[in-house]
């Protein structure tokens, strides 16, 4: 699998130094390189790669702001001299960061991470058309590493403003990740998972009861919402869940 890449840093040295790494994998194929965010981010929005090396603390628009503007499927590492950085990166769905100066080993095992990261998506989206595979799992990023989490085995999703926690089957505590509760809607089939709250999506197919406007898995009550309540039960009626 390759990987397109390109390289954005206000230092000439450090683009320097960046580009000589990212010629080494055979797994990298690099695209561009910028001395801007500015005159970065046009060609970037037309013209998306895959990987973005990319330094924060940029004049005129930072590495932060810039990550912001790009498509989805380019996915960051950022370069950076300040480590408090990581947090936020994080927030912005960071594949790493790397602390300046960079080293070649760090670098690589950075492109390595991407790598993973894209061959795991790969195989939980398949290769095939629409229709003919279907994905059996989804990966969130959870304590700095990439979680396989089976669809069949998600009771519900709970959002916690930038968390998100995903009740599974069998285990004493639900996964952790930092991400919205929309985004990962958005990787979830439509036709096995729907929101009942603004907090929370469920798989119908594993609830126990529907009681008093509440969904009930175990224990655990969860509000249907006023918003969301008529195309929850027409979700049902449809899936032949509701008779």
């Amino acid at each position: 699998m390759k990987l397109s890449c390109a390289i954005i840093d206000d230092e000439p040295l450090a683009v320097e130094l960046m580009e000589s790494y990212a010629r080494k994998p055979p797994f990298l194929e690099l695209r561009a390189s910028f001395g801007s965010g500015v005159a970065a981010c046009e060609t970037l929005r037309e013209h998306p790669v895959d990987l973005l090396f990319c330094d924060i603390q940029m004049p005129g628009l930072n590495g932060m702001e810039l990550s912001r503007m790009l498509p989805e499927e380019t996915r960051v590492i950022f370069t950076t001299a300040f480590s408090q950085y990581a947090v936020e990166g994080f927030r912005v769905r960071a594949i790493d960061y790397l602390l300046k100066p960079v080293s070649y080993a760090d670098f690589l095992g950075a492109a390595n991470k991407a790598l993973e990261w894209f061959e795991m998506k790969r195989r939980a989206e398949g290769n095939a058309p629409a229709g003919e595979c279907r994905p059996q799992s989804i990966f969130v990023k959870t304590e700095y590493r990439l979680q396989q989490i089976e669809l069949d085995r998600i009771d519900y999703i709970e959002g916690l403003k930038d968390y998100v926690k995903i009740h599974v089957d069998n285990e004493p505590h639900p996964v952790l990740s930092l991400m919205s509760l929309k985004s990962l809607e958005e990787q979830l089939p439509a036709d096995r998972f729907v929101r009942i709250h603004r907090s929370y999506i469920i798989q119908p197919s594993k609830m126990q009861a529907i009681e008093r406007n509440r969904v009930v898995f175990g224990k655990e009550y969860l509000p249907i919402s006023g918003n969301y309540r008529q195309p929850f039960y027409e979700f049902l009626a449809s899936h032949s869940l509701l008779f």
